[in-house]
């Protein structure tokens, strides 16, 4: 005699467990592709942060290198070269330049449009890269470190 019970039917079973399945491979892809596409955004902030940190490093103040004074640099014109720089790269950034004159620092801040997570609503990523460039000069090797 064989007994049916029709209360536990798991017909469309299948279709729901491929359903689920589906939907956390997108999410998957969707983090792996967008989170590696981001850090390639992360990466070329960085390389236009440090290129226009040596940018701005270029603009050294003349009146104290020819007086042998010092290797500084000229505050106003290591900013302009370095926002010169991010302007002609397309990027913003903010950069800073050292009490000492030495060192200037620069920080891009970039979005990162998503193309798989944008379908869960996350449309954008911040980007921030960071670029520091400091003066050396010596014959023999660097003085002032």
């Amino acid at each position: 005699m064989c007994l049916r019970f029709r209360g536990l039917d798991d017909r469309g079973g299948v279709t729901v467990f491929v359903a689920v399945c589906v939907i956390a491979l997108i999410g998957i892809i969707g983090v792996a592709g967008d989170g590696g596409s981001k850090m390639r955004a992360t990466e070329r902030a960085d390389y236009i942060a440090g290129e226009a940190a040596r940018a701005g490093g270029q603009a050294i103040d003349p009146a104290h290198a020819i007086s042998g004074r010092a290797i500084v640099v000229d505050p106003q014109a290591a900013s302009a070269a370095a926002q010169s720089y991010l302007r002609s790269a397309g990027a913003t950034g903010t950069v800073t330049v050292s009490g000492d004159g030495k060192t200037l620092t620069v920080v891009v801040t970039s979005t990162y449009d998503t193309k798989f997570l944008s379908v869960v609503g996350i449309g954008s990523l911040s980007v921030t890269g960071h670029g520091k460039a400091t003066l050396l000069h010596g014959v023999t090797a660097p003085e002032g470190i």
